[in-house]
């Protein structure tokens, strides 16, 4: 038994350091200079859940985005990358119109969801933020039950008709976040009081628990322990095949390992996307290159 976890161990620790060899290992391919600022790659998929074209954001009179043009595609993960300060929030706060809760917040663009700009003032962000889910950086539980916790989407939305369904959510979400099998006997006890990475496991459940189509997760791992990170990693795979899920972190490691598209943003601009391999072994653009191979960030 000590054998077995010390070869998955050692296989752990292979792949990870194969991850960081790729993202770290300077690439001679970069053929388009730093000062060029239209985006490198197709932004474009097939099968668009979201669309967004020319978004660009300003707080007050301070560009935080510029013209950026990307699609959200079914049942994939992308990943957003970039140094501190570079947009990759900013911008994934567009998805849902999280940015309207910020005083001096001016989101200009097309950002489609089906036939629907659900930057027009008549749209309900209420539903809408029920299709387009967030898990922030630090998980945020509410001070109630998990139980409760988990409930709370379907009871304010009404989804359920009867009690049976709800709990039959509640134990389906649960499921599918990884988390029933570690909570089940204590339903009843505080999800404030669960370990860091159940407490993000819960807030998953509790997003996935009324149906969205999108997840946005802004840096999910950032305050977890590598053991936690790996769960929720797995379970982002998972969900990938019923749902789209847009990540933003500063880990090229984790983009490299859970994402099929990459997109690098760099001072507001979008500046390369396409397949997650081919942004780390082979970018195109200079700034990506610089990026990766650790010249600044």
């Amino acid at each position: 038994m000590n054998e077995t976890k010390e070869a998955v161990g050692q296989a752990d620790q292979f792949e990870q350091a194969e991850v960081i060899q790729v993202v770290a290992t300077p690439q001679s391919t970069a053929r388009v200079h730093r000062e060029h600022r239209t985006t490198i790659g197709e932004c474009r998929v097939d099968n668009p859940r979201m669309r967004c074209t020319d978004v660009n954001v300003f707080y007050d009179d301070k560009q935080a985005i510029n013209n950026v043009s990307l699609d959200i595609g079914e049942n994939e993960i992308i990943a957003m990358i970039g140094p501190s300060g570079c947009g990759k929030s900013t911008f994934l706060r567009c998805l849902n119109r999280m940015n309207d809760t910020i005083d001096g917040c001016r989101v200009i663009g097309e950002i489609l969801m089906g036939e629907e700009n659900i930057n027009d003032p008549r749209i309900d962000v209420v539903p809408l933020r029920a299709s387009v889910g967030m898990v922030f950086q630090k998980p945020n539980p509410f001070p109630k039950s998990i139980w409760e916790n988990v409930a709370f989407g379907p009871k304010i939305h009404g989804l359920y008709d009867h009690k049976s369904e709800l709990e039959e959510i509640i134990v389906t979400s649960l499921q599918r976040a990884g988390l029933w099998d570690e909570v089940k006997d204590r339903l009843d006890q505080p999800g404030t009081g669960l370990s860091g990475g159940q407490q993000q496991r819960l807030c998953i459940a509790r997003t996935i628990a009324v149906e969205p189509e999108v997840i946005l997760m802004d840096e999910p791992c950032s305050a977890l322990d590598p053991i936690s990170t790996a769960k929720v990693e797995e379970l982002m795979m998972e969900l990938e095949e019923q749902f789209s899920i847009c990540i933003v972190t500063h880990s090229m490691q984790q983009a490299a390992r859970v994402s099929r598209r990459t997109a690098y943003f760099h001072l507001g601009d979008l500046i390369e996307v396409g397949e997650t391999e081919q942004i780390f072994r082979n970018p195109q653009h200079q700034l990506t290159e610089d990026y990766i191979t650790g010249r600044f960030g």
